[in-house]
């Protein structure tokens, strides 16, 4: 294949990938702009409770994220059975991990307390991880669901399904979080009830789909089956992705902490902020998804060429898309931080150079963001997982965190501070995994996978 012939294989697998998970996006997205026109404290309280919420159902995800790349290689192969297994065993150990992180969910308050947050936050926080907690038994299975689904190259109704999520979600964030339409107003409660209702929905449609357009994989079969082989490897696969996810996605949520001792202000405006980053990451998040779904694929018809070229085709794919939001940062950060802060809010004066500023910071770390998430997806592609999970621990903890302290604290930078430790963390990690990546060589991972 021709590098042009593997960009448009990327995009057409990429781009409903990139929808849904702008979608998915929207969703967290609705419930900070309605929190923020509701209050200053509740959207505060939803940043601090939404980062790490999200940190765990990432951390979590790591083992559907391993179900991608077996899955490829097997459905290359025409395994259905290694499918089948590999699918059920990322179902199970998403319901474990989901029951083993609940307690930390219901009993916020204290821990939010005790980590410096301020104890209205921290009220504010818990009444929406009491109740958001439930959802993420159906947002993990949902995640391993359209992971099987993108490894067998069926992504559109991923899009569209997670498109008419995104409009549910806003009607009941309008109605729950307000008390329209009859409903109670409930605030963040009314948020984290919305986003569980839809969880469930989606879990509902994905299972349905699965079983009605590839039936010969009988996902749901005596699912309750234990099967060892498979259940050990998706685990050895899927821990390291985990912890990377949790390096990573830690590190943004230590930043909210680092901001929540700044104050109530710089807090909101990190929140803002980051949901403008995180929607361009969306983007590079997608294409990773569709590179591990493409090396996953390489690797099982054992074509070394093919993944050397698709990866450098991806890595092309990402800058291009982090030149156009660096474009978009620099020429409107107020009307982006705008829009995430009611008129008539007798704080949106003090909110809005802080957060123009972190804008611009977003801006500065988007290069490294998406060079760093693409490199990820082609070493999971390839089921190389554990020398990534150290490096980004490096990365991210070793020095993204420290140089977020110093900066925004030893040295008085403030807000820019802690965003400039994120930009040395990403960047880090972005030339660590590309030298991983290209210094073993595609020829090296299919030989060695190819022997397992």
């Amino acid at each position: 294949m021709r590098a042009t012939d593997h960009f448009t294989a990327l995009l057409k697998l990429g781009l409903p990938l990139v929808g849904s998970l702008l979608a998915s996006f929207v969703l967290g997205l609705t419930d900070t702009i309605m929190l923020g026109w509701y209050s200053v404290e509740a959207l505060a309280g939803v940043t601090i409770a939404g980062s790490f919420f999200m940190t765990l159902v990432i951390i979590g995800s790591g083992f559907s994220m391993a179900v991608t790349p077996v899955v490829a290689a097997a459905a290359e192969q025409g395994d259905d059975t290694q499918i089948r297994r590999t699918t059920r065993m990322g179902l199970w150990l998403s319901v474990l991990f989901g029951a083993a992180i609940m307690g930390p969910l219901w009993w916020s308050e204290g821990w939010l307390i005790a980590i410096g947050q301020e104890p209205q936050v921290a009220a504010l926080a818990q009444d929406y991880l009491r109740i958001a907690g439930w959802g993420i038994f159906p947002a993990l299975l949902v995640r391993t669901l359209t992971a099987y689904l993108a490894a067998m190259e069926r992504t559109q109704p991923i899009l569209w399904a997670t498109l008419a999520a995104a409009v549910v979600n806003i009607g009941l964030n309008y109605a729950l979080i307000f008390g329209n339409f009859g409903a109670p107003e409930m605030g963040v409660r009314g948020a984290a009830l919305a986003s569980g209702i839809i969880q469930f929905g989606l879990l509902v449609f994905f299972a349905w789909y699965a079983q009605k357009v590839m039936p010969e994989h009988a996902l749901f079969q005596n699912i309750w089956r234990r099967d060892t082989q498979a259940f050990a490897h998706i685990f050895q696969l899927g821990w390291p992705i985990a912890l990377t996810n949790l390096a990573e996605t830690g590190l943004f949520t230590a930043s909210a902490v680092l901001m929540g001792w700044l104050g109530t202000l710089p807090l909101a405006a990190h929140g803002i902020a980051l949901q403008v980053a995180t929607a361009t990451f969306m983007i590079h998040l997608g294409l990773s998804q569709a590179t591990t779904v493409r090396a996953g694929r390489a690797l099982g018809r054992r074509d070394a060429d093919g993944l050397a070229l698709g990866g450098k085709v991806a890595i092309g794919t990402s800058l291009g898309v982090s030149v156009m939001a660096v474009a978009v940062f620099i020429a409107v950060p107020g009307a982006l931080v705008g829009l995430f802060l009611d008129p008539n809010d007798p704080m949106r004066d003090a909110i809005l150079p802080i957060g123009i500023t972190l804008i611009y910071m977003a801006a500065l770390f988007q290069f490294a963001d998406g060079l760093q998430v693409i490199a990820l997806g082609l070493l999971r592609g390839v089921q190389d997982t554990r020398a990534p999970m150290w490096m980004a621990a490096v990365s991210y903890w070793g020095l993204g965190l420290p140089a977020s302290y110093l900066l925004a604290f030893t040295l008085g930078l403030g807000a820019v501070g802690v965003w400039l430790g994120l930009v040395v963390g990403l960047l880090a990690a972005a030339v660590l995994l590309l030298t991983r990546f290209w210094g073993r060589g595609a020829a090296r991972y299919v030989v060695q996978v190819a022997g397992t």
